[in-house]
């Protein structure tokens, strides 16, 4: 029966395709020149990385409306809503416009079998390519060259960080992921690099294919204040800002490369730069992004779910001195456990391990978790919950006054925790 409702597409889009995840683009290419393959914006930037991707988008997002432009971006996972990963103007899609977009895509698409992110890449393109927008922001879903959104040419890219995560498709260590995210990069189009040191294969891509690089700490560096920051340029060109809404110390690094890729891309001159990236360091649209959900003993919830982002969670911890630090943690089959575990250490008070294997096939029970995390840190301290609203509480009644609550690990973790925090 064809499918109707959203939740019925969604439903169809998971069974349609026998992988989950089927890296490639010859068939998601073939759908979208069936469908004319228009032009989706005036600009497109495209953003690949491990980590930090969505908060990069998010302040891209941000100061191109500031500049007045209209705006698309493409983000994904979700966290409450599907229509969260598309958005136009500022607003997400309604499900009506998603609807009549998956039935463009399954009209033109005939005998050619996609996966559920292909579909939603799809969506998203074809929905751009009808809202007469001046930028659309990609977020690469995973890896870069072989990605869906990589049949879209970039006008400029951003490469966050490279890091270990979904090995067992982009390969064991960092030299040959960063071959893989770089693959996102045009031929004599800016490509800005997150990081002061990036693998040596991301460079040599990037070279080979004829990017015009641009680095972080060496075309442009971030001058750090009590109150305000400078982003400096290799050109000369200076900005004084307020610091990022976002709370990570890691995000003057995405709030870096997002103003280095308008800058590069000369979308303003610098005093209008100045101007969009002042507004866009106060407007980022992030959730799940360390955002504090009140409360005393305080919850903090992030999306974090490899070891460098626990690594940046780390960072922040130690930068917010305090009490006690209770951790509601669940995680998928995929990720590296242990080097999450190992990177937070003694931060890290007491463990509410949450199982997640209910929520998805791939989610890993608390007794497994609770196995790597006495390997890890023998004398930590830990409970486990059959899953993460039950985690939470527990986490909730055995916090004292003064202290936090950090619930991360997963997309999952952050979305179970949102729900519990609006009911």
């Amino acid at each position: 029966m064809k499918p109707t409702t959203l939740a019925e597409w969604l439903d169809y889009q998971q069974r349609v395709h026998a992988l989950g995840v089927d890296l490639g683009l010859d068939r998601v290419r073939a759908v979208w020149q069936r469908m004319g393959a228009p032009e989706i914006a005036r600009r497109v930037i495209t953003v690949g990385g491990t980590n930090g991707k969505g908060s990069t988008v998010a302040f891209l997002e941000a100061m191109l409306a500031a500049a007045g432009q209209r705006v698309g971006s493409y983000t994904s996972p979700h966290l409450l809503r599907y229509n969260e990963r598309v958005r136009i103007a500022g607003l997400d899609v309604d499900d009506i416009d998603l609807i009549e977009s998956f039935e463009r895509i399954e009209l033109a698409r005939g005998d050619i079998s996609l996966t559920y992110f292909e579909f939603g890449t799809l969506a998203a393109l074809d929905l751009f390519a009808r809202a007469d927008l001046d930028t659309a922001v990609l977020e690469v879903g995973l890896g870069g060259r072989l990605d869906a959104v990589n049949i879209i040419d970039a006008n400029a890219v951003i490469i966050t960080t490279v890091d270990l995560d979904h090995v067992e498709w982009l390969g064991p260590d960092r030299d040959g992921i960063g071959r893989e995210k770089a693959g996102i990069a045009r031929r004599d189009r800016p490509a800005i690099v997150g990081e002061s040191e990036p693998p040596k294969g991301l460079l040599d891509v990037l070279a080979e294919r004829g990017a015009h690089i641009e680095r972080a700490g060496h075309d442009f560096y971030v001058e750090r204040e009590v109150h305000r920051w400078r982003w400096h340029h290799r050109d000369g060109t200076v900005l004084t800002l307020p610091a990022p809404e976002l709370a990570a110390p890691v995000q003057y690094a995405n709030a870096s490369s997002a103003i280095a890729a308008l800058h590069a891309l000369q979308a303003v001159n610098p005093v209008e730069l100045e101007r969009i990236a002042s507004v866009g360091m106060h407007f980022p649209r992030a959730p799940a992004r360390l955002q504090s959900l009140g409360g005393d003993p305080a919850l903090i919830v992030d999306v974090g779910h490899n070891p460098q982002a626990a690594r940046a969670l780390a960072d922040w911890l130690d930068a917010q001195p305090g009490g006690r630090v209770h951790a509601v943690y669940g995680a998928l089959s995929d990720k590296d456990v242990g080097g999450v575990m190992a990177a937070l250490g003694s931060r890290i008070t007491h463990w509410h391990l949450a199982s997640l294997d209910q929520d998805t096939p791939r989610g890993l029970s608390a007794s497994v978790l609770a196995g790597v995390l006495h390997q890890v840190l023998p004398r930590a301290g830990f409970d486990t919950h059959d899953n993460v609203p039950k985690a939470l509480a527990a986490a909730r009644a055995s916090a004292r006054h003064g202290e936090r609550i950090l619930a991360f690990g997963s997309f999952f973790v952050a979305s179970a925790v949102l729900v519990d925090a609006s009911t």
